[in-house]
């Protein structure tokens, strides 16, 4: 099992916050030792310990340098940022990655197309493709969420297809609808609010992201698997029914 601490990177990010470099890219190898991280900062958090931050390949933490400067007066070095790394790296010390529970598979339903997806015919000509093909190729997939951010759960996936990849729109949309599924470059995500956006948009699901009202305020979390699920824009205008934006 290899240690959680091989080829960990840390460096101060401000006088309250530094990262943890783990890897480099998009990859699930990397993404496990990101969740890892996260676990053992979330079930041994230091004095002074605000928040950690997960992203493809690093993870953020948030301290405060006051309380972290006041619980290690008694140590020779009292310098915040080098006492929280040297705890980070201890608690990594002896850490190995290993399989946890299996992950979360979600599904979410998503009406392509028509006012749904107003750029699905746009992919599909870029891709050479028919619409109905990249209907298939996107909904076949499994994607991983590697975090959340952007927007409150927003969920920057990884798993798509090359063959529907997209560019970016050259001038982004002022709004993007709530639930509205997009593609940009190789990923895909789902817009949870009424944003400004510049995604190519190929559809539309009725499952709220943002859930303010719940703890967590997030539908999906990092860790979890997606499986888009095709359905009409009756059984659309139907689930949107149950659900309150």
């Amino acid at each position: 099992m290899p240690n959680l601490k091989e080829n960990v990177q840390i460096r101060p990010l401000s006088d309250s916050a530094l990262v943890i470099q783990v890897g480099e890219g998009i990859n699930e190898a990397t993404h496990k030792k990101v969740k890892h991280i996260l676990n053992l900062l979330e079930e041994q958090p230091f004095k002074g310990f605000i928040e950690a931050v997960p992203a493809y390949n690093s993870v953020t933490v948030y301290y405060n340098p006051i309380d972290v400067y006041f619980s290690n007066l008694e140590k020779g070095v009292n310098m915040p940022y080098e006492n929280v790394k040297t705890k980070i790296f201890s608690l990594m010390n002896h850490s190995y990655i290993v399989e946890t529970t299996k992950d979360r598979v979600v599904k979410i339903p998503v009406a392509y197309g028509g006012e749904m997806g107003p750029d699905l015919e746009f992919v599909a000509s870029y891709n050479g493709l028919t619409p109905s093909e990249v209907i298939k190729i996107h909904s076949s997939a499994e994607y991983l969420v590697y975090m959340l951010g952007f927007a409150p759960g927003f969920p920057f996936m990884g798993g798509m297809d090359k063959q529907i990849a997209t560019p970016r729109k050259e001038t982004p949309s002022l709004t993007i609808a709530p639930g509205s599924v997009g593609i940009a470059g190789s990923q895909t995500g789902i817009y949870p609010l009424e944003t400004p956006g510049g995604w190519q948009i190929i559809g539309r699901t009725p499952s709220r992201l943002f859930l303010p009202e719940q703890s967590p305020p997030t539908l999906l979390q990092p860790g979890d698997r997606i499986k888009f699920v095709p359905i009409s824009l009756d059984e659309y205008t139907r689930d949107l029914g149950m659900e309150t934006w």
